[in-house]
């Protein structure tokens, strides 16, 4: 009879520890004075005290997410370094758009079979992303499921805690009508809608991701591919300048339509003008090339805009003047008497 070890059945431990040692270096990079804990343990020690001395009721702000398909991409692309920082975004803009200050992040990358060349390369974007952004990479899993996941396939997840001082949490329940909706830009899909946007470039249009479409001065791969805005430092500058902030939404999966009610109180509504920003030429080209309907482009994706800001009238120009050098800020629309309505016209 044929001896069977682990590795035989489809897991390599020594790969996993290969993929630790080529991460180390990269987490270590985000840790500050508060991690307690390195790599390797079964659970990771964050230091509360020299933090939560400056709030006077501190509120815990925890949010998970993933990469989602756009990790499909990345495979056939054999591009994964950017992915990490996508997740980072997706996880830090949920809790920020609350007010919150990020502090520990914790990732889980799952796959068939484990590369420690592609966990590196996840991993490094990941904590660029971290470092960038003053938050810890404090832990993390790595999994190596044969059987429950399809070669080559990867899952990426994420979780990310911060704090906020419990009267200064911004969860819309201030918005009033009158309230003026700014815009802040999105690189792109961000991590939103690439089911369909697969469908669109691959099965409809039958690209491959090396590509070049007009109108895109990358390859279709390298615009799927581009790598997501991290507001937090934009929304902190406001913050901490006392600018009053009713509502934040991060347009994730259902675009403006979808992510904008979230936060209206029931007696409100949003008119949102959509010729107030310019629309991205990728959105545009799926459009025209899948023959998309315009409701179903601003249901699925961003279209452009990737983090709303609800606030008084009075507030627009301190906004436009402490962004101006960061990012662009559009005017896109106001608060309307209704019931929790985006109407985009």
């Amino acid at each position: 009879m044929t001896s069977v070890d682990y590795k035989s059945a489809g897991v390599n431990i020594t790969a996993g520890n290969e993929a630790v040692e080529r991460i180390k270096d990269s987490v270590k990079s985000t840790h500050n004075k508060n991690v307690i804990t390195g790599i390797g343990g079964f659970g990771s020690l964050f230091d509360l005290k020299p933090i939560v001395k400056d709030y006077q009721d501190p509120v815990l702000v925890q949010s998970i997410d993933g990469v989602g398909t756009k990790t499909i991409v990345a495979r056939m692309m054999n591009k994964y370094n950017t992915i990490g920082i996508d997740l980072v975004s997706a996880c830090c803009n949920d809790i920020t758009v609350m007010g919150a200050k990020p502090l520990t992040f914790l990732d889980y990358i799952a796959n068939d079979k484990l590369k420690p060349t592609v966990i590196e390369d996840i991993v490094s974007g990941i904590a660029q992303a971290c470092a960038e952004n003053d938050i810890a990479l404090v832990g993390g899993e790595t999994a190596e499921m044969p059987d429950t996941y399809l070669s080559g396939e990867h899952d990426v997840v994420g979780v990310i805690s911060g704090i906020i001082d419990r009267a200064k949490i911004i969860d819309g329940s201030k918005i009033e009508v009158g309230d003026i909706v700014l815009g802040l830009p999105s690189t792109g899909l961000q991590t939103n809608g690439y089911s369909l946007a697969r469908k669109i470039f691959f099965e409809v249009s039958k690209y491959g991701v090396d590509d070049k479409l007009k109108g895109l001065d990358k390859t279709v791969g390298e615009s799927l591919l581009e790598p997501a805005y991290i507001y937090n430092s934009f929304i902190q500058i406001l913050l901490d300048n006392g600018i009053s902030i009713n509502g934040m939404a991060h347009i994730s999966g259902g675009g403006l339509v979808e992510n904008i009610p979230r936060i209206l109180p029931q007696n409100c509504s949003v008119e949102i003008n959509k010729a107030a920003w310019p629309v991205l030429p990728v959105f545009e080209i799926m459009r025209n090339i899948g023959d998309v309907a315009e409701p179903e482009m601003y249901r699925t994706f961003n279209m452009g805009i990737g983090l709303v800001i609800i606030l008084p009238a009075s507030e627009t120009e301190k906004v436009k003047a402490l962004l101006k050098e960061k990012i662009s800020v559009y005017e896109i629309g106001a608060v309307v008497p209704g019931n929790k309505a985006v109407n985009i016209k």
